[in-house]
């Protein structure tokens, strides 16, 4: 399928009201943070289910859940990944999920959403604000409507109690306390 087949099979949707479905399959959930105070480490947790309720006349009445399982991190390096999930980080053990509620949701204007709720990692629930930019909606060639959001927010990790670091011999520390979360989403509005 060339680009223009697949421009030509998607209309744009003008009225995206409605509850939607993460389809998990065509979304990211990513994370970036310093590491050694000389690169950045991406990951991802691949494992995630969510819903919303998008209400553009009245977005106060709009929602969000996601929950996210925590043995899904992936950073590309296992050993790495292990000891994210350990109880160093984020103790998947005790604390299998990660989840956002939103709280409050907020339209700055015809594309951008800020989205207000309540983030807990490891038994520790925190507000936190995501503005995200509406990036598309479509009617795919399968007859789901779609939606689509970008958006990223930068937070503390030691507000959540992850705290674990290692010195480096010339200063500074191994592992960033400022973490970047990017969100790229497609939703499916349910039947």
């Amino acid at each position: 399928m060339t680009t223009t087949d697949f421009d030509a099979a998607t209309t744009a949707v003008t009225d995206i009201a409605g509850d939607y479905t993460l389809d998990a399959s065509h979304s990211r959930l990513g994370f970036s943070a310093r590491h050694a105070m000389v690169t950045t480490v991406r990951g991802a947790f691949k494992e995630f289910d969510g819903t919303a309720t998008i209400d553009t006349e009245n977005p106060a009445a709009s929602k969000v859940d996601l929950t996210i399982q925590m043995s899904s991190v992936d950073t590309g390096v296992a050993d790495r990944d292990g000891h994210l999930t350990s109880a160093d980080f984020f103790d998947v053990e005790t604390h299998p999920v990660m989840t956002f509620t939103s709280t409050r949701v907020e339209r700055s204007d015809d594309v951008t959403w800020q989205i207000t709720g309540d983030l807990t990692i490891k038994g520790v629930s925190k507000p936190v604000t995501i503005e995200f930019e509406q990036t598309g909606s479509a009617k795919d060639p399968f007859g789901n409507t779609r939606v689509g959001f970008e958006g990223s927010t930068a937070l503390s990790r030691k507000e959540w109690g992850l705290t674990w670091n290692a010195a480096l011999e010339t200063g500074g520390v191994l592992v960033s306390d400022k973490i970047k979360l990017d969100f790229d989403i497609s939703a499916i509005r349910n039947a």
